[in-house]
């Protein structure tokens, strides 16, 4: 009985058995193609990373080179930089060291010309002293003062300076500097009243002409600096006085005559700080130096 139900259990299990075992091989057969995948896909990946890292290397390789270049052109750059300036340097510098000398020898001839013409001024003033006091000297005594209701002779009396020519020119210059001009214009007038004859009479003239200006009385700046120009021989205001005059008869609206001034003034002294000026005046009017008549009138 017991036999009988064990051969039956087996032959019942057979099947069974081997259906499991056929799937077991299909499953393995599964497994070894799925092995087989992941080692192709493993060896595809690491040809893949090994090209990777080859076209990187080379990537860091051409990056090294061009660095080098690099380097190298900006140190041949750098040396061929220095080379020029040390090319250039060099003769800038001396030219600049002579322009310096230049400059410093015409401080100086300047300054000895300034020293000269003080020198002059008052060399000048002296002999102008000198003069005044031997007319004293040769003018006999004046006569006594007529007694009340007599007739007198007609002499006018002798007038004597109260300062010296220098003295007189000094106070007037240092009060028209520090702005005092009704002082200076005072003073400037004792000297053209008694010293007209001097070197330093045109300069006289000149600052008397430029206080009546800074007043904005540009009538009377203009009689006094056509004085200069008519009563005096070329001096060192002849220039300053023709672009002063020029200034007048632009405050006073004489525009086209203003123009034919600095015109002129340009002319005779061109390299010289009045012509400069001059020159601009016309450019602010409109004109150039040849141009002969303004753009406005007045």
């Amino acid at each position: 009985m017991s036999l009988s139900r064990t051969i039956v259990f087996l032959f019942v299990l057979a099947p069974l058995s081997f259906g499991a075992n056929k799937d077991m091989q299909e499953l393995q057969r599964d497994v070894a193609m799925l092995q087989d995948q992941v080692r192709n896909l493993q060896s595809s990946m690491d040809m893949k990373v090994a090209a990777m890292q080859a076209l990187v290397q080379q990537t860091l390789d051409s990056v090294n080179r061009t660095n080098t270049a690099v380097a190298v052109m900006e140190n041949r750059f750098g040396d061929t930089m220095k080379q020029q300036q040390q090319s250039v340097t060099a003769p800038v510098l001396a030219v600049t060291q002579k322009l310096d000398q230049m400059s410093e020898d015409f401080r100086a001839v300047r300054e000895s010309v300034l020293d000269m013409n003080t020198r002059m001024g008052k060399l000048d003033a002296k002999m102008a002293d000198l003069q005044n006091l031997i007319n004293t000297i040769r003018t006999p005594p004046a006569a006594p003062p007529p007694a009340a209701g007599s007739p007198t002779d007609g002499q006018a009396p002798t007038v004597v300076p109260p300062l010296s020519a220098d003295a007189t020119y000094t106070n007037a210059y240092r009060d028209y500097i520090g702005g005092k001009y009704d002082l200076a214009m005072q003073e400037f007038s004792d000297y053209l009243k008694y010293f007209s004859n001097t070197a330093l009479a045109p300069n006289v003239q000149y600052y008397i002409g430029d206080i009546y200006y800074k007043k904005q009385d540009y009538t009377n700046a203009l009689q006094n600096f056509d004085a200069v120009l008519e009563h005096y021989t070329e001096n060192n205001k002849t220039g300053d006085a023709q672009y002063m005059k020029g200034m007048s008869l632009l405050g006073l609206g004489k525009n086209d005559s203003a123009a034919r001034e600095f015109r002129d003034v340009y002319m005779k002294y061109p390299d010289t700080e009045i012509g400069a000026k001059a020159k601009a005046r016309l450019k602010e009017l409109g004109l150039n130096v040849t141009t002969s008549r303004t753009r406005r009138t007045h």
